[in-house]
């Protein structure tokens, strides 16, 4: 049955990546030395970087376009094939989708950025998926977790408060439904947004019993459908009955649901915390607290999802390297990366960035410290396809497609096929 449905969303995939390959100019193809072309998903953070650079760089111009996930990762393999990517893009850590550096370095599309100054002082966890063979392409700069990022102002009208645990957030989520303003928007019709609630409820329900989960997946020693990814997926199943989101998630986009959370429509979200700065680029008077999302009745078990996210590689074809080599260089200096994580609302990867941490971060800056995080999920699975198969699988599960245990089966499929 999935093998079906994801033959169809590859060819439909395909489709898009020809159309958008054809007319997304990213790539000036001029070869002018002053010039860089660049590809990037970091919308509303990315600009003031690119602004920096050409002020440092006089003369210098940045040719750049950002698109939603679903969209830059329906295109850029197409786009590196064909000889029509751009300088830089945005690359994913590890293996977990189209766009993830292991996927685009085994091909040998990506330059190796190994002999850079900042490659030896990543950290090892990022290093890790920063690499493929031993070899650095990817310049991580922030460090991102998934949980729910709560519109202080809307919290307080409503007169109730975050929960804590898995009781209270049932509770929290009929009672907001009763006020008419939803606990969470949920924007799934960006397939990509499926993952977050779930990741956030298995970081707790799935490495809290077993941090070694993921080594025993690739042992053969367990699988999805066999494991407690199935609670994880019945906790989210719950919460959609427990009318925690907005109606109709799969008719709301990820921009749209920026809005629900940002006007107080909901609220709050569950996202990863670069939903903060977008947050209030929608409502700059606006304050918002990220939390983790309760998945038990024990807070002190709380785990969250948080890792490296998206960083940026070089185009091993690149028109313009030298330049190219100059954006990431920028892009990973205390003054770079300071921009970048304080515009985006992340943590840095490095430790003499200096940068202010968005105070709406506090907790989220405390599981970091105290190590209670897992890994995003599908950093470390062994290929794309176990996500893409997740993601196409919970929209089903959302419009009655599928079941949960159709779901974990098909990612189990996914996973046994490896590399």
């Amino acid at each position: 049955m999935k093998t079906r449905r994801f033959a169809a969303l590859v060819s439909a995939l395909t489709a898009v990546t020809l159309a958008a390959a054809c007319s997304s100019g990213t790539n000036s193809g001029s070869g002018d030395k002053n010039t860089l072309t660049l590809a990037s998903v970091d919308q509303g953070s990315i600009e003031d970087v690119v602004k920096a650079f050409e002020a440092a760089n006089p003369g210098v111009k940045v040719n750049f376009t950002t698109s939603g996930a679903d969209q830059y990762q329906a295109q850029i393999r197409t786009q590196l094939s064909s000889g029509t990517a751009p300088d830089v893009m945005t690359v994913w850590p590890g293996n977990g989708n189209p766009g993830a550096t292991y996927v685009l370095s085994k091909p040998g599309y990506l330059l190796d950025l190994s002999d850079q100054p900042w490659a030896a002082k990543l950290p090892d966890s990022f290093k890790q998926v920063a690499q493929y063979e031993g070899k650095t392409y990817n310049a991580l700069f922030g460090l991102n977790g998934i949980g729910a990022v709560y519109n202080d102002e809307a919290l307080s009208k409503s007169g109730l408060k975050a929960p804590t645990t898995w009781t209270e957030l049932m509770s929290f989520c009929r009672d907001a439904a009763a006020k008419g303003t939803p606990a969470y928007a949920l924007g799934i019709q960006d397939n990509w947004v499926t993952q977050l609630v779930l990741y956030a409820l298995a970081a707790t329900v799935v490495f809290g019993q077993d941090k070694d989960f993921n080594t025993k997946l690739a042992a053969g020693q367990t699988t999805f459908a066999g494991s407690a990814w199935t609670q994880a997926m019945a906790k989210y199943t719950e919460m959609n009955t427990a009318g925690c989101f907005q109606k109709n998630p799969l008719g709301t986009s990820y921009e749209a649901s920026q809005t629900l959370a940002a006007t107080g429509k909901t609220l709050g979200i569950i996202q990863g915390n670069w939903i903060i700065g977008l947050l209030k680029g929608k409502n700059p008077n606006g304050k918002f607290t990220m939390t983790a999302l309760p998945a038990t009745d024990a807070p002190a078990t709380f785990l969250v999802p948080a890792a490296a996210g998206a960083g940026y590689g070089v185009n091993a074809k690149a028109k313009n390297k030298e330049l190219a080599l100059k954006f990431i260089t920028y892009v990973m200096s205390p003054e770079g990366m300071k921009l970048f994580n304080e515009k985006q609302g992340s943590l840095p990867t490095l430790p003499d960035a200096g940068t202010t941490v968005d105070p709406g971060l506090k907790q989220l800056t405390t599981f970091v410290e105290e190590n209670k995080t897992v890994p995003f999920m599908d950093q470390l699975w062994p290929n794309a396809k176990v996500q893409q198969t997740m993601l196409s699988g919970l929209q089903e599960l959302f419009s009655n497609q599928a079941t949960a245990d159709d779901v974990l089966k098909d990612m189990d499929t996914e996973y046994k096929k490896g590399e």
